[in-house]
């Protein structure tokens, strides 16, 4: 296991519950040797060179941006060997980062949980409900999905050069989430609501359940029927928000580009009508008073 991070051990700890042994771990700061000694209990710390120089399967769960650089340093070493499994974790790459240790004679496997992490025994009972982008060579496609159904989860195969649109869709999806459900928070709090998430709760999940199942049929909300008036007050709303916190909320613009986008997927759907989405687009291009 190279790299113990939230990603990390948790994947090392779900292989070593499925019979794996896990030689050893790669762990620098307090927190990543905390992480091992809770789940990954007697696996020795050891340095890189000695965990690739022990290990039939190294996997690796480093930053994305510090995988192409470790992998290549490793194989102008010589530390790869033939017929050794090398797994990375990266969502944005596919197996072709691992080249150099191909040229070594690895093999080369690339798979990605799609769930967040705390780095605690809690994401091991998640793993069941999660799915892994799986991306390989078509001859040991098998070996990474068997590697991902031992963890518990499902494997969903991604096509090399279509890995950065994958990562992209997760990202956007979650990471963007994140941010519009903060802003919503804000605005509650703003409001005067004291427990903003008891109130936006139930609305989010039957909004996320409704979207996972129908798409665009799920639109709902002013936007969706053409109330241009409605999106006004808001806009006006969310301004006078904004400038209480000196701009530094951001909710306005994200609500413009946001409704921009839903009067766009509406329209191009047959929701709304074309007259009523120029009277939004024009509300929306206004400056709130």
């Amino acid at each position: 296991m190279i790299g113990t991070g939230r990603v990390g051990a948790v994947l090392a700890g779900a292989l070593r519950a499925a019979g794996h042994a896990v030689v050893g771990a790669s762990a620098v700061s307090v927190a990543s040797r905390e992480r091992v000694d809770a789940l990954l209990p007697g696996v020795p710390v050891l340095e890189v060179p000695q965990i690739v120089e022990r290990a039939e399967l190294v996997l690796i769960a480093v930053p994305d941006d510090a995988l192409p650089g470790l992998v290549t340093g490793l194989a102008a070493t010589g530390a790869w060997q033939p017929g050794q499994l090398v797994v990375h974790t990266s969502g944005r790459y596919g197996w072709r980062v691992l080249e150099p240790a191909v040229g070594c004679g690895a093999i080369p496997l690339a798979l990605h949980p799609a769930m967040t992490f705390t780095g605690t025994s809690l994401d091991l009972a998640r793993l069941p409900d999660c799915t892994f982008g799986v991306t390989a060579p078509g001859p040991v496609l098998p070996i990474a999905q068997a590697l991902v159904v031992e963890m518990g989860a499902e494997p969903v195969v991604i096509a090399e050069e279509m890995r950065g649109l994958y990562h992209s869709a997760l990202a956007h999806g979650s990471n963007h989430l994140v941010t519009l459900v903060a802003q919503s928070l804000d605005l509650l709090r703003e409001a005067g609501v004291e427990t903003p998430g008891r109130v936006l709760g139930p609305l989010l999940f039957a909004a996320l359940d409704n979207a996972l199942r129908s798409g665009d049929d799920a639109l709902t909300g002013p936007v969706a029927r053409g109330d241009a008036g409605t999106v006004t007050s808001h806009l006006q709303a969310i301004g006078r928000a904004d400038q209480a916190t000196a701009g530094s909320a951001g909710v306005l613009e994200t609500y413009r580009a946001m409704a921009r986008a839903t009067a766009d997927r509406a329209l191009a759907s047959g929701r709304l009508r074309a007259d009523a989405a120029e009277a939004l687009l024009d509300a929306l291009g206004a400056s709130p008073e």
